[in-house]
């Protein structure tokens, strides 16, 4: 089994245990993470050589970072690569819910929503990108460019060609599963997750 880990920046970043023991590529933009594949995911539908090559893809917080009117081809990428009985994972803010969070505890976008490892994660840097990060590295594809509602997101993977579309809501983030086939386990895979 062989997932396909977009923008995951790293290898040394662990992605879900439901994916231990399948072989793990990584796309980035960014060649300091020794990526398998360099290339900016816009691309990646354009790529011939990677057509049906992966049982998943794994995208974590980087399908915000591409401008709204690329979210379609990046998603028909993620189709693109993934063979018959493929699907997709993905990771993004749940919008929806950060400004509900903000507006109902009157914060200000600098305000801490949570934490992370490397520090506290405000409102504006979930809107955003997170600033430390864009700032230390220099580079814009850092920043986020667009956002995502459960209906949103949904809509986006219909649109890229997704027929089979699961959304799961999870406090501040949304996880969606997106498959070419109807899945037999759903319900037990999530739970995997």
């Amino acid at each position: 089994m062989k997932v396909l880990n977009i923008g995951g920046n790293s290898k040394d970043i662990p992605i879900p245990v439901y994916y231990n023991g399948w072989d793990h590529h990584l796309l980035d933009i960014d060649p300091r993470g020794k990526p398998d594949i360099c290339c900016d995911a816009v691309l990646l539908k354009d790529k011939k050589k990677y057509k049906g090559q992966y049982d998943s893809v794994y995208c974590s917080h980087n399908l915000e970072h591409f401008y709204q009117h690329k979210v379609k081809d990046v998603l028909q990428g993620f189709y693109h690569v993934l063979n018959k009985d493929g699907f997709c994972h993905i990771r993004v803010p749940h919008i929806m819910n950060v400004m509900r969070r903000v507006v109902c505890y009157n914060m200000d976008l600098s305000d801490t929503l949570y934490t992370v490892t490397g520090g506290p994660i405000t409102a504006h840097d979930v809107m955003y990108g997170w600033q430390l990060q864009v700032r230390v590295s220099g580079n814009d594809f850092f920043a986020h460019k667009c956002a995502f509602t459960p209906k949103t997101l949904n809509a986006e993977l219909v649109n890229a060609g997704f027929p089979f579309v699961y959304i799961q809501e999870c406090d501040l983030e949304l996880r969606a599963y997106a498959f070419k086939k109807e899945p037999s386990n759903i319900n037990e895979m999530i739970k995997l997750f």
